[in-house]
């Protein structure tokens, strides 16, 4: 059984930054725009880029062209996944789970 590997790593690293939860968070219920992601934060358009960079690279989030801007999307099959890797995590009868 593999408990470790580099995709593991990028994802639970993108988590790790608190501006990063916070896009995860805004893109829950809908894909937003760089600008319309950086108008719910004071630090630089630039600086959300490169966040939501580290998020595609972890496979976090996609982005889908729309005319001249990229729209974010959550990736829900990389996301489910987080999530049963959380409940493994903290299962304490010892059974796995896996996804349906």
């Amino acid at each position: 059984m593999e408990i470790y590997n580099d995709s593991d790593n990028d994802r639970y690293t993108a988590f790790a930054n608190p501006c990063r939860r916070k896009i995860i968070g805004l893109l829950k219920w809908q894909g937003l725009s760089v600008s319309e992601i950086s108008s719910f934060f004071d630090i630089s358009q630039p600086s959300i880029s490169r966040h939501l960079e580290i998020l595609r690279n972890a496979k976090i989030v996609i982005g889908r062209r729309r005319g001249n801007q990229i729209i974010y999307f959550l990736n829900l099959t990389v996301m489910e996944e987080i999530r049963f890797e959380l409940l493994d995590l903290f299962s304490t009868g010892g059974e796995a789970h896996e996804p349906v």
